[in-house]
This record gives C-alpha cells, sequence and structure tokens, in this order.
C-alpha cells in the first residue's frame, strides 16, 4: 500500500480526504497494528539491522532498547519513513507498505518524536509544531490566531508554561524537546514512536509526559518507547524488545524482566554497580558567591539567578538538581563567561578573584565546559575526531599561527586511548560515532587542556547504560585526581549516585545544599518544587 504524501492536517486535525488505514476503530485493542519483518539495513558497507523482527500491538507501549549502535534509530527511522531504503518487509494494518518519506508515514497515522531536535530555531513554537501544516484562511494567508491557540492546548497538555509566540531558539533544550513532543501530538498519530523523550527532561516534566502516554494507550495508540532510563521503561512499557549488534536478541512482556535481566541483553554481559567511594577533602579551587545573572525578557529584563553562593575542593563532585528553568545550566554558563546577560556576584579560583567575561578569559583560568547540547554547542560533527580534539588547545598546539598536525594527531590518540572511544581512527568523522563516544570527545577534548575545574552539563543525557557506566568511572576517576568537577543532571539518581554535596534549584534560587548522606530524591525534589524560592535555603 503506497500511501498519500501529504502532512496529516493542521491545528483543527486530519483533513477529511487523507486516507489513515491506523484509525482506532478499524483494529480492536491487542491487534497488531505494525510490523517489521526479516528488516536488514547497511550503510556504507556497514550493516545496522540485520534480518530484525519486530510488531506493536493497538494500545500497547512496546520499549525499543539497546546500546548505541546497537540499530535502535535505524529502525524507527525505516518505520517513520526516514530511510526508505531496506530490505524486508513493513505492514501497516497487515498490509505491505512502502513509504515514500515521512509524509508518507504521518499520512498513514505515524509519527515519530526524534531524540536530536528537529526544529527551525528561529521560528516561534507554533510555527514549529505546525510547520508546513498552518491553518490558511481563505487558502492563502496563514490564520495565525487559530494556529497559536492549537498550540497553546498542546502546550497546555503537556503542562508547558511558555508562550507559543516564543522563538524556539531562546528556550533550553528541554523546553524545545516538549515542542517536539507537542508537534508529534498535533498530528493525531495512531502509531507515535517516542526517541528518547526524556533525555532532557526532569522528573516532573516526565512524570507530566508518562501521564499523557498512558492516556494515548488508553485512547488506543500504540507506541514505540526508546529510553535508556531501565526505571521508566519498567514503569511504563507493555513488552520490550533489545537489539544488540544490529539484532534482535530479547522480546518479552514486562512481568517477565527485571533490570538485571535487560541489562544483560543488552551489553551481553552483567554491570558492575558504579559509585561514590571517596569524598573529597582538597583545598578550595572555586568559590562563587552572590552569583546573579539577569536576562532579556519580553518586557525588559529577567533575573534568573538570585544570589547562588557555593565553594568547590579540589576531588569533589558538586552536583546541580532543579526542574526545568530554575537556573541550572545558567550557573555554569555563568561562571564559564558563555551567558547571555548581565552577571553579577564574585567568582574566585584557587583563592583569586577572577574576572570571566568570555570563555576565553575561562579557559586561560583552567576552567572546562561540556555543554547540554553536545550536536550543536560541543561538536563540530563534520569534522574528524582529531580536529575536534585539537579545538580548544589549537593555540597551544601551533607554531607561530600554523597548527602542527603532528601535535594534533598524538593529542587525539592519547584522549582516544584515555577514554577507550571506539573508532576506526582519529580521522573519522565525528557524526558516525555514536552517542556515548560522541560524549566522551567532548569530555575529552576538554580534558586535553588540562582544566582545574570541569563543569558537566547532562553528561550522560541520551547515551546507554554501558557508555554510562563508563562516563561514570571517569568522572570518579578525574575527581580522585583531585579535579573539582561540577554536574548538572536532571536524573535524580545519577545525582545521589555522583555527587559528594548536592545543591537544588528552584526558580533561579538556591534552595538547599545537601551533604551526600542526607540527600535523597523526596528532598530533592521537595527543595525544587515551585514555591521553595520563597523559603529561606537550607545548608547542610
Amino acid at each position: 500500500m503506497q500511501t498519500q504524501a501529504n502532512a496529516p492536517g493542521g491545528p483543527n486535525g486530519p483533513l477529511p480526504s487523507l486516507q489513515r488505514p491506523l484509525e482506532a476503530e478499524q483494529l480492536p485493542p491487542g491487534r497488531t497494528v505494525l510490523a517489521a519483518e526479516r528488516i536488514t539495513k547497511s550503510f556504507a558497507g556497514v550493516t545496522a539491522l540485520r534480518e530484525v523482527d519486530f510488531d506493536l500491538r493497538r494500545g500497547e507501549v512496546h520499549a525499543l532498547m539497546g546500546e548505541n549502535g546497537a540499530g535502535k534509530s535505524t529502525l524507527m527511522k525505516i518505520l517513520a519513513g526516514v530511510h526508505v531504503s531496506y530490505d524486508g518487509t513493513v505492514r501497516i494494518g497487515g498490509v505491505a507498505t512502502a513509504f515514500a518519506g515521512v509524509r508518507d508515514a504521518e499520512a498513514a497515522g505515524v509519527a515519530i518524536i526524534h531524540q536530536e531536535l528537529n526544529l527551525v530555531p528561529e521560528l516561534s513554537i507554533a510555527d514549529n509544531i505546525f510547520l508546513g501544516r498552518e491553518p490558511l484562511i481563505a487558502g492563502t494567508i496563514i490564520d495565525r490566531r487559530r494556529m497559536t491557540r492549537a498550540a497553546a492546548r498542546l502546550l497546555r497538555r503537556l503542562e508547558v508554561d511558555i508562550d507559543p509566540e516564543s522563538r524556539v531558539a531562546a528556550l533550553r533544550v528541554g523546553e524545545q524537546q516538549l515542542v517536539e513532543i507537542a508537534k508529534a501530538l498535533s498530528l493525531d498519530a495512531r502509531v507515535l514512536i517516542m526517541d528518547e523523550p526524556t533525555s532532557a527532561l526532569s522528573t516532573p516534566e516526565c512524570e507530566t509526559l508518562f501521564k499523557v502516554v498512558r492516556q494515548l494507550r488508553s485512547e488506543g495508540v500504540a507506541i514505540i518507547y526508546t529510553s535508556h532510563r531501565i526505571d521508566e521503561v519498567l514503569a511504563l512499557a507493555d513488552r520490550v524488545t533489545v537489539l544488540r549488534d544490529g539484532r534482535r536478541v530479547l522480546t518479552a512482556d514486562i512481568g517477565e524482566l527485571t533490570h538485571g535481566t535487560i541489562i544483560s541483553a543488552m551489553v551481553g554481559r552483567d554491570m558492575a554497580a558504579s559509585h561514590r567511594t571517596t569524598s573529597a577533602n582538597g583545598e578550595l579551587v572555586l568559590s562563587v558567591r552572590n552569583l546573579t545573572l539577569d536576562q532579556p525578557a519580553v518586557n525588559g529584563w529577567k533575573r534568573v539567578l538570585h544570589g547562588v553562593s557555593f565553594d568547590l575542593r579540589r576531588g569533589e563532585i558538586l552536583g546541580i538538581g532543579g526542574l526545568l528553568g530554575s537556573g541550572r545550566s545558567e550557573i555554569l554558563e555563568s561562571i564559564f563567561g558563555a551567558a547571555a546577560g548581565w552577571r553579577g556576584g564574585e567568582i574566585a579560583i584557587d583563592g583569586a578573584i577572577a574576572e570571566i567575561n568570555s570563555p576565553a578569559d575561562a579557559y586561560r583560568l583552567g576552567l572546562a565546559l561540556v555543554t547540554e547540547d553536545r550536536k550543536s554547542r560541543g561538536l563540530h560533527l563534520a569534522a574528524s575526531i582529531r580536529s575536534n580534539v585539537a579545538l580548544p588547545s589549537v593555540g597551544a598546539l601551533s607554531h607561530f599561527g600554523i597548527r602542527d598536525f603532528a601535535r594534533e594527531s598524538r593529542l587525539a590518540r592519547d584522549v582516544v586511548r584515555r577514554l577507550s572511544v571506539r573508532c576506526a581512527n582519529i580521522d573519522q568523522t565525528v557524526a558516525t560515532l555514536s552517542g556515548g563516544n560522541q560524549q566522551k570527545i567532548v569530555i575529552g577534548k576538554w580534558l586535553a587542556t588540562e582544566p582545574r575545574v570541569l563543569l558537566l552539563d547532562e553528561p550522560t543525557r541520551g547515551i546507554d547504560v554501558g557508555a554510562k557506566q563508563e562516563i561514570y568511572q571517569l568522572i570518579f576517576g578525574l575527581a580522585e585526581q583531585g579535579l573539582g568537577i561540577v554536574v548538572v543532571s536532571s536524573e535524580l539518581p545519577e545525582l545521589l549516585l555522583m555527587s559528594d554535596r548536592i545543591l537544588v534549584m528552584c526558580e533561579g534560587h538556591q534552595t538547599g545544599l545537601l551533604r551526600r548522606h542526607e540527600a535523597t530524591q523526596e528532598r530533592i525534589m521537595r527543595l525544587a518544587a515551585p514555591g521553595m524560592a520563597a523559603h529561606p535555603w537550607e545548608s547542610q
């Protein structure tokens, strides 16, 4: 069946003339709505999928899991019409289907939420949600009022308090992820493919999304759900399929699985638990006093940080937690001289007051920042591993302004060896690496500068459980060597696992500073809850 290559309607729902083979009334609960049979796909001679079978039933959440590079994204892109060339058969409602593209899949009732954001930064939220499907007046003029109202309804469903006319470029990564989800919901799909939808969301935003997923399931929507967070899969999914090295190695009902069996299927071995065994007692390396940040807003300026203060010692891992918009990332960007707006307060490095007005100043003082979005702000995807690793150090590696490629190559090989980066060679393009290996390159290029303080914003976002374990061990090892580390994470278990102390933020205010043995998920969430900014923060 070849479907029409049209978008499925606009803010008022699907167009009447569109073929919709996956309407709920056509298939009873539990019936297979989508099936992939013996799917094989190769890229440049490298096999990404090998004879993979997968099926999805109406009204179920089927989790698709595996390490980075296991073939999950490739399979999802085939089912969503992104990849149109492959071997095998895809069936929709029992009928063999060949999508000509994404619009074809959407017209058939299949939509995908990409982990890698697919938004136009300079357009508004409403424009992005309905791009190519805008409601028209008299068939010629975009009805912005109707489109904005429809976008606002979708955002309210996700409990997002953002003006739909806001530019996407002004949003944080987590907020952009919610816009991607709203865009997919606007398609009224009967099959929804969700690729790491919670990777940039904090716990309350995740809970809101889970409510939406459960509601969609009750309405008969079939959902393919990919996540590296095993606990949320166990709580949300009806079935799990695990891919490893391009092959299906497991499909089972959720009641038959445990955390351990899923990990073993994903990595092919048992994983030893990571934990932080030592606490820091070193000298002060970073002191922040009364840090404030004012940024441009619609009606003038808005204060996004209100008097944040903390110290960091050599060998210490300081975690920062809070909800989206609480000011977590702005703390790191302000310290590094990368935040837009006006910064106040005092920063000291090794006891000396530091003037940091730009990232170049921060670099000279021994600071390094790994940003939350590695693809847009952390890496040059089209460049090689060697070029990416050398980028922050290119001045130090050059002679009289001429690049020393031999020294760059030695540095890149050392980073690849030290961080166990899986690659063909240092001239491999970074875009072809898995997410976990890309993250290692981002961290490695800054470690090559031999920093005093390492600032990490969501260091394990979007990487699998095996790569997470490697990143944790790397961070623990760096702390043991005396590096001062500040980590922002949306995952509370990760904060509790890694941190010696946890700074909690709420609405730009510091509401808690907890020692490891006193911190719990419940206590952190209480301090992060809206309204806590009005109360004095507790220092532990």
